[in-house]
């Protein structure tokens, strides 16, 4: 049995090598639950799981009556990860269930409706569940690989697929790189007959099934284009013991530029499980991610952010935050980062480390200012500036009274926040 993941939320992962903590790019992208990626994989004829949707008791009643399948799998609908081996805040074990019963259907999802569930991506306390999905069971004869993606070396759109699916793609790709096959998509043809029947003989079906796999390809591509995705990840995509050809588990990332002509699939969005800070700043146009340390960080550049972060780690420090202010940053956005990143509790003292390419540093700096007077920031604040109108900026930051620390270059203002929280 495989499950039906949801679409991709939030990326934000970080690894060490040694001492150094080394951050890929954070990205929001839009939150969507499982169901509702489930539901738009159906509403372009995709083959997927059959499934219902409980919110209130009465409904996981009724699902019980009408839903007929030889097996269900009753999940909790968060966006977090390893729901399987979350606890509910009463004690209840797990938020997917299997049972064969329809009547223990109404029991299980009682047991996880209006309840919080945690989980090891959850933050502390739990996610409150309002819906439960309750779905088809099926088993799994085979696993491929699947997914169609925009891919900047080819200009556009590829089909990438491996007959090894169930497993990371990168994995099979270091131990096999002959097992993936890649297409460039014409974006003016759609993937071809041919094309879809090409890979659908790749990844190893056979008669009937291969037919199949190839129409399937050819709606997952349609679904593509039409929800304006970056990319749809089928893993796996697989057969079934009865000789189906079924999505099992999707991840679909949507193109945030195309929301003015996707307001169905964006207003579907959950921002229940997402933080306030991330919600506030994506409304003033600031990409924040909260994170776990103490030094709030306001930066401008992803690059300069993660290498802030890196350096604030490597000094013994560690970032409460990733925020990014842009090149088009303005006094009143400075403002408002300020106002977010003071927000959070644990942070003890503030970064601001900005190279001005396209941004006057002078309007870092006034923003700086007004944001310290306006906020009454007690914290330590560190400035680091170089680039346009760097003189003006220092001017204005030494002109201001502030208890401002300046630093002269990158590694000067780390060891001067890190050295502030010992004061």
């Amino acid at each position: 049995m495989a499950a039906f993941s949801r679409s991709i939320g939030l990326c934000f992962r970080t690894t060490y090598r040694s001492k150094l903590a080394i951050t890929t790019v954070p990205v929001r992208w839009l939150n969507l639950q499982e169901y509702q990626s489930k539901k738009l994989m159906e509403d372009h004829g995709i083959n997927i799981q059959k499934f219902e949707v409980a919110t209130t008791p009465d409904e996981a009643e009724q699902i019980s009556k009408t839903f007929k399948v030889n097996e269900y799998v009753i999940k909790a609908q968060i966006l977090a990860g390893g729901r399987g081996k979350g606890t509910f805040d009463h004690g209840f074990k797990g938020g997917v269930h299997l049972t064969k019963n329809p009547a223990d259907v109404p029991t299980i999802v009682k047991e996880m409706l209006g309840h919080k569930l945690a989980t090891k991506q959850t933050k502390k306390g739990g996610v409150l569940v309002k819906t439960v999905m309750v779905a088809q069971a099926l088993d799994i004869s085979r696993e491929t690989y699947l997914a169609i993606l925009m891919d900047r070396a080819h200009s556009g759109p590829v089909m990438v697929g491996s007959p090894y699916g169930g497993m990371d793609i990168e994995e099979v790709a270091a131990k096999d790189p002959n097992a993936i096959f890649t297409y460039p998509i014409d974006i003016n043809k759609g993937v071809t007959d041919a094309q879809a029947k090409k890979m659908a003989a790749n990844l190893e079906f056979k008669g009937p099934l291969q037919d199949e796999a190839a129409i399937q390809i050819k709606k997952l591509y349609d679904l593509f284009a039409n929800v304006d995705a970056t990319q749809v990840e089928i893993n796996p995509f697989g057969e079934t013991p009865d000789g189906q050809v079924v999505c099992f588990d999707a991840k679909i990332n949507f193109d945030d530029n195309a929301k003015f002509r996707q307001e169905d699939v964006f207003s579907m969005e959950d921002i229940s499980e997402i933080d306030v800070r991330e919600i506030k700043a994506a409304s003033c146009n600031l990409n924040y991610i909260g994170m776990e340390g103490n030094i709030g960080c306001l930066v401008n550049g992803a690059g300069l952010a993660m290498a802030t972060m890196d350096i604030i780690k490597l000094h013994g420090g560690e970032p409460a935050n990733f925020l990014d202010v842009g090149g088009g940053v303005t006094e009143k956005q400075v403002h408002e980062a300020f106002k977010i990143i003071t927000s959070d509790e644990q942070v003890k003292a503030i970064l601001v480390n900005v190279f001005g390419g396209i941004v006057d540093c002078a309007t870092i700096a006034n923003g700086v200012v007004n944001a310290c007077k306006g906020i009454q920031l007690k914290l330590p604040l560190v400035v680091r500036l170089e680039g346009t109108n760097v003189i003006g900026a220092k001017n204005v930051l030494e002109g201001s009274n502030l208890p401002i620390v300046m630093a002269d270059s990158f590694e000067d203002a780390a060891q001067k926040v890190v050295a502030s929280l010992k004061q």
